[in-house]
């Protein structure tokens, strides 16, 4: 930027083209514009939209460039180490800088032109003092019908520059804009109350009481306000005030505190407070490390002097928390900030009610079940550097830290760190590891069960590896028992689908006063319907899969668009009435251990049961406090939960695990049975698992009923190696969809074709139809490009391929077919 004031920015917007967009800085604005500040600018005819100043400059472009509208920050609100992490994410994951700057951006720091104009409640025509022009006075006729967009207020008037006309009707109290046209974000704000200076002189305050003494509600109210806050003690305490809400309680009179706030008694007054205020909670000291888990942390400083990146390879229940909660203390101790990964909500509802105990106010959370304002706030707090430590789910990676010093990946394993739609398809873990680079700080991946990518490289020494192999305290691994589901139904020993042994295990369990955990990867109550006359199936309109049957709901949902219907009472290809559910989901696990054990109280945790802010808080809590005593639920249930009183946990179908044409099939369900696994027997208790198959000869169940963890990864590596798959190669997964199947297949071997052409060296499959071949109206084709890790080449093959994609959209007849490149797919 040059001393003289500039006259031009360039703009990222949040939209998906890959490049910058100029626009003048108007005179008003040009004093103490600065780059990364937010601003509103005009976008197209009709939008209006947030976006980011990257560069300053008084270089005249040779087209017509229009005007910033606002500044809407004093200070910026990102920061450089932010800027370089988007610009290398939509390098690697071939998307546009502006699409991670929309996944990025709060919603609530973000304006856009759906914000909506209104009249002022108190706009008057015959008293405003004011006077409109014609397009002015057209549009607050409009608005006393309704409220509008900014898109409809511009088509009304004509007007190219809507924003200046909104603002000067602000100006002259004539509209309010929802959501103001600055900030979505609000802060949250209470309402307090005082004394008045003069009522806290020496002797005042009897006066007072003897002006009262004939109005007893008003002396309640000032009684109670000295009983919360003693001025005549200590008068500077009145400063701070007294919450209006907390003096009114206990149907205190509402009227008689205004009266008093009229006659000048007490003076109101707001103030902002945080949405997140964790201060109180700080009740507990650093938990004591046992030997082993003293040593790994010592091994892990020490590793990290020589690899900014360390794997702590740790069993379940082996108190890696524990180890991380000294690792935050030390980081926060020297200064730097700190991000602990979590990859499901559910988890970082547990793990907040533990940390906040030993971090109070220096600890923030931030994922997305929070409101756009909350989220917003977070993001604020960590630029100002209120807050040094958070918690939070791959979003977090976006938040503007200014000294990161240690980022924690925990449960690095799991497919819910990468996101799949829309764009960025990034991986949070990876993601994280580029940030600790940008801010040199050192990443700690933790997993009892690693990715199979992440395990080699550690054994490889690309990473630290640090490994803990016993659990905490008394408690031991738990005895892993497996179940041959076709040896007992031969025996008719089934109840149900329930073996006999699973429903000893629960009764037994429950005999002592201990919980149990059901894993099945399945919810809705059945996979499907079908007639028991004809064979009819309920198909989903819009997809190629059946629909699932919910009975709570009495509908057939289709897991992928959401389509629903009501459930037919008879065929509607035969008119028969027998209909019959196919198959077990959660919910019909959930009725018929309620047949088994009908004084037991169970609970269900899956994606139905979980939609609301607070569902995950108050399953969690029922389970930790003992209220429930079974708890069925899909992969939720599997992932580093911690419950003292789980003493048998039951896999209830384990085959759905195995059988997928995926390469990583076989990896994903020996971490998922050997994650819920370790939930049973952690505090001393002894602990058993039972799993149910139909094929207990599977390699697969000898290394989990052994623990035989190195194993298992050895022979998966070795397949890995001999079929080039990762961590031997790197995968970019390309799918193509249109409405039409004859299209988005000639454009898949097209593509295919000149692939091929220009990378002749490249392992490529395909083209081919997916597993579901048809979802959302759209038939799908993919290629799957292998590329060998080490080539070199990486990014020249993504920029053809890059290339190439956008070549065929620009083709007449492909035009319409869309084309995602997702690097890194799982």
């Amino acid at each position: 930027m040059s001393d003289s004031t500039p006259q031009f920015a360039e703009i990222l917007l949040p939209v998906p083209v890959k490049r910058l967009f100029t626009y003048a800085v108007p005179q008003q604005l040009s004093h103490g514009i600065q780059l990364l500040q937010r601003v509103i600018v005009p976008f197209g005819e009709r939008k209006i939209l947030t976006g980011i100043i990257i560069r300053l400059h008084n270089e005249s472009p040779e087209f017509e460039t229009k005007d910033i509208l606002e500044v809407l920050d004093e200070e910026p609100c990102f920061t450089a180490a932010q800027y370089r992490l988007m610009e290398w994410m939509a390098a690697y994951y071939l998307c546009t800088p502006g699409e991670v700057l929309h996944a990025a951006l709060p919603a609530a720091l973000k304006l856009t032109s759906e914000s909506k104009v209104q009249l002022h409640p108190s706009f008057d025509w015959n008293q405003t003092l004011f006077e409109f022009t014609a397009r002015e006075e057209a549009l607050l006729r409009a608005l006393q019908d309704k409220p509008m967009t900014y898109a409809e207020a511009a088509k009304l008037t004509g007007s190219k520059n809507v924003y200046t006309l909104l603002k000067a009707l602000v100006r002259k109290q004539a509209v309010v804009l929802l959501e103001e046209v600055t900030d979505k974000f609000r802060p949250r704000t209470e309402r307090k109350v005082r004394l008045t200076e003069n009522w806290l002189q020496p002797g005042k305050l009897e006066d007072l009481f003897a002006r009262l003494g004939k109005k007893p509600k008003q002396e309640e109210i000032l009684l109670k306000f000295l009983q919360e806050l003693p001025v005549m003690h200590d008068a500077t305490i009145n400063k701070k005030g007294l919450s209006r809400k907390k003096l009114l309680e206990g149907d205190l009179s509402e009227s008689s505190l205004n009266t008093l706030i009229k006659n000048g008694i007490f003076e109101e007054f707001t103030v902002v407070i945080p949405r997140f205020d964790f201060s109180e909670h700080k009740t507990e000291n650093l938990p004591i490390l046992s030997e082993d888990q003293q040593r790994c942390k010592q091994e892990i400083l020490h590793t990290f002097e020589q690899h900014p990146a360390v794997l702590l390879h740790g069993i379940t229940g082996s108190g890696k928390t524990e180890i991380y909660i000294h690792l935050i203390q030390h980081a926060l101790q020297s200064g730097s900030q700190v991000l602990y990964l979590l990859p499901e909500i559910a988890l970082t509802t547990q793990m907040v009610n533990r940390l906040r105990k030993v971090f109070g106010a220096a600890m923030g959370v931030y994922h997305s079940r929070f409101t756009d304002n909350e989220r917003a706030e977070v993001w604020n707090d960590v630029l100002r550097g209120k807050i040094s430590f958070v918690l939070g789910v791959r979003s977090a990676v976006f938040l503007p830290f200014s000294h990161l010093g240690l980022i924690i990946v925990d449960e690095e394993h799991d497919a819910s760190y990468k996101q799949q739609e829309p764009a960025p398809r990034y991986h949070a873990r990876d993601t994280a590891l580029m940030l600790g680079r940008i801010h040199q700080a050192h990443v700690l991946l933790g997993s009892a069960t690693p990715s199979a990518e992440t395990y080699h490289l550690a054994k490889n020494n690309t990473y630290g590896y640090v490994e803990l192999t016993s659990r905490y305290g008394e408690a031991q691994l738990p005895e892993v028992v497996l179940v041959d589901l076709k040896l007992e139904r031969k025996l008719k020993r089934l109840k149900g689908m329930f073996s006999a042994t699973l429903i000893n295990a629960i009764s037994e369990a429950l005999g002592r006063k201990e919980q149990v955990i059901v894993f099945q990867n399945r919810r809705g109550y059945s996979p499907m319907l079908s007639c028991e006359d004809c064979g009819y199936i309920p198909k989903c309109n819009n997809c190629a899969v059946s629909l699932t049957y919910h009975q709570k709901l009495n509908s057939l949902i289709c897991h992928y668009c959401g389509y629903r219907t009501q459930t037919p009472v008879v065929c509607p290809d035969c008119s028969s009435g027998r209909l019959r559910a196919l198959g077990y989901g959660t919910e019909k696990l959930e009725e018929e251990l309620k047949i088994h054990f009908p004084d037991a109280e169970i609970d269900r945790m899956d994606l139905d049961t979980t939609r609301s802010k607070h569902a995950y808080e108050q399953i969690l809590g029922r389970f930790e406090s003992g209220v429930t005593d079974i708890l069925v639920g899909t992969q939720m249930v599997t992932k580093g939960l911690d419950f003292e009183r789980v003493s048998v946990v039951g896999v209830f179908y384990a085959d759905r695990l195995l059988y997928f044409p995926d390469f990583r099939a076989e990896e994903r369900a020996f971490q998922l049975l050997m994650q819920v696994s370790g939930r049973a027997g952690r505090k001393g208790r002894p602990g058993r698992v039972i799993i149910q198959t139909n094929r207990p000869g599977e390699q697969l169940f000898r290394f989990i009923l052994n623990h035989n963890i190195h194993a298992f990864y050895e022979k998966e590596l070795n397949e890995r190696e001999s079929y080039a798959y990762p961590p031997f190669t790197r995968l970019i997964e390309i799918t193509l969809k249109h409405p039409d199947k004859v299209k988005v297949n000639q454009a898949a071997h097209h593509l295919n074709q000149v692939i091929r052409q220009e990378l002749p060296d490249l392992r490529i499959l395909g083209p081919g139809e997916p597993l579901i071949p048809f979802v959302r109206n759209q038939h799908l084709m993919n290629l799957l490009i292998k590329i060998p890790r080490n080539s070199g080449n990486l990014a020249s093959v993504k920029s053809v391929l890059e290339r190439l994609a956008q070549g065929l959209t620009q083709e007449k007849n492909f035009r319409n077919v869309k084309v995602i490149l997702n690097v890194d797919p799982l």
